[in-house]
C-alpha cells in the first residue's frame, strides 16, 4: 500500500492561495522531485480545472516557459491523475480519471493500487480526507512571505489536533523550507 502525502505551498499565515509563493526553478525543481517519488496524483475538481487550463498548453510548447515548468509540465501531463468530484464527470487531460463511489473507500483503494504513493495536492479535498483519517504524510513549502489573506489551510477545520513528526526540512536558498512530516497517531 502506498503513502497518501498532502503537499501544498503555505505562506507564514497559513494562506494556501496558488498565486501566492515563490514560483521559481528551484521551487519547481523541488515539486518535479516530490512528483518523480509518487505513482499518482489525486485533486479536487476545481485543482483539477485551474492545473488542466495551463500545464497541459506547456507540456505540448504552446506557452513559453522556464526548461524547470516545462520539465514539470511534461512529467504531470505523464502522471496518472485522478480526480474527486460531484459535478463534473468527464476529464480529457492525458491520464486523468475519475475517483467515484464512497471517497473513503475510493481513496482506500487508490492507495492500496498505488504502492509508490499518492501526491494530494487540493486544500479543501485535504480536509475531507484527513477528517476520514486518509493522509499518512504531509509535505508543505513554506513560504517566507506574509499574505494577508486566504484561503488558509484547513480553514473550515479538523474534528481534533494532528501531532505530527518531522521527517525532514529542507531550505531552499530563496527563503522557502520544505518539511515533511508523518503522522504521530
Amino acid at each position: 500500500m502506498g503513502l497518501l502525502t498532502f503537499s501544498l505551498n503555505i505562506t507564514l499565515d497559513g494562506c494556501v492561495d496558488h498565486r501566492e509563493g515563490i514560483a521559481d526553478d528551484e521551487t519547481h525543481a523541488y515539486f518535479t522531485h516530490l512528483m518523480d517519488e509518487g505513482g499518482a496524483m489525486l485533486w479536487g475538481r476545481t485543482t483539477y480545472e485551474m492545473m488542466e487550463s495551463y500545464w497541459p498548453a506547456v507540456a505540448r510548447g504552446e506557452e513559453d516557459a522556464p526548461p524547470a515548468l516545462r520539465e514539470w509540465a511534461i512529467k504531470l501531463n505523464a502522471k496518472p491523475k485522478y480526480v474527486v468530484s460531484s459535478t463534473r464527470s468527464d476529464f480529457p487531460w492525458a491520464n486523468s480519471h475519475h475517483l467515484t463511489g464512497d471517497l473513503r473507500t475510493a481513496v482506500q483503494e487508490l492507495k492500496d493500487a498505488t504502492p509508490d504513493g499518492v501526491l494530494l495536492g487540493s486544500g479543501a479535498l485535504a480536509t475531507q480526507l484527513d477528517r476520514l483519517d486518509l493522509i499518512d504524510e504531509y509535505v508543505f513549502l513554506l513560504h517566507p512571505m506574509i499574505a494577508g489573506h486566504g484561503p488558509t489551510l484547513f480553514q473550515d477545520g479538523l474534528p481534533q489536533t494532528r501531532r505530527l513528526e518531522l521527517i525532514s526540512a529542507q531550505p531552499l536558498s530563496n527563503g522557502s523550507v520544505a518539511m515533511r512530516y508523518r503522522r504521530s497517531e
